[in-house]
């Protein structure tokens, strides 16, 4: 694995909280600068992401369930990218509209709630994508405040009708055209890995090879072919 192809990996943006660290940074048109923390996996806000003022470190603003991404929409807006059950869910928020809510309110709303983001703020805009569509280009009717993006790259969990089907898919949005590109994993399949303990975490694509990168937990990390629905090349491997 080149040095390039692992600074990719190590920062592509992965799910929360386990890859919190890798959430782009958050400052508001107004200039304010935001702040991603973690709260541990103890005590009454167990595995819990929040966003707040940088000068305000107890009072939070945004609060996100597991496997939220965050991403940039510029200029100065960001969203929140998350599966649903047979959706992938995207919002968009204005970080200077977000109000300010107690630690109070989301004590115990991590273990309770199927929501994925917790706001007292609407977000902007707000799109969901079937994550049963078959393989393939779709049109999708793409909120303006995402068009700001040329692409993105999501990913979500597949209906494998066999277990030699794929069990994962990544789903290429691109925004301004109000596409969606299907590409299963067909490599990832229940016959060859344990689904759920081994999943792909996050993928990247390399703006020189335009192959798509990737890191799959308790597997190691790939490059796919050129189509993007098979392991071209391990890159490394796990232990």
């Amino acid at each position: 694995m080149t040095t390039h192809q692992r600074e990719l990996i190590e920062n592509a943006t992965g799910p929360a909280p386990w890859y919190w660290k890798t959430f782009p940074v958050v400052q508001a048109s107004s200039g304010q600068e935001f702040e991603w923390r973690y709260h541990g996996d103890q005590g009454e806000l167990p595995y819990l992401v929040t966003l707040g003022l940088a000068q305000e470190p107890h009072t939070p603003r945004l609060a996100l369930n597991t496997y939220c991404r965050v991403f940039h929409l510029p200029p100065n807006l960001f969203g929140i990218w998350c599966p649903e059950p047979r959706t992938v869910r995207l919002l968009c928020f204005d970080p200077d509209q977000l109000k300010a809510f107690s630690f109070v309110d989301i004590v115990g709303w991590f273990k309770q709630s199927t929501e994925r983001v917790y706001s007292t703020t609407e977000p902007l805009a707000e799109l969901e994508i079937s994550s049963t569509l078959p393989e393939g280009v779709h049109k999708v009717e793409v909120p303006e405040p995402f068009r700001s993006l040329d692409e993105l790259l999501l990913l979500t969990s597949y209906p494998a009708r066999t277990r030699d089907e794929a069990a994962c898919a990544v789903y290429v949005l691109y925004p301004q055209a109000g596409l969606v590109e299907v590409v299963p994993q067909k490599w990832f399949t229940p016959n060859q890995y344990d689904v759920g303990r081994q999943w792909i975490s996050r993928v990247a694509r390399d703006p020189d090879s335009q192959r798509i990168l990737g890191e799959a937990v308790r597997v190691g990390n790939f490059q796919l072919t050129e189509d993007g629905k098979q392991v071209e090349t391990w890159l490394s491997r796990a232990e």
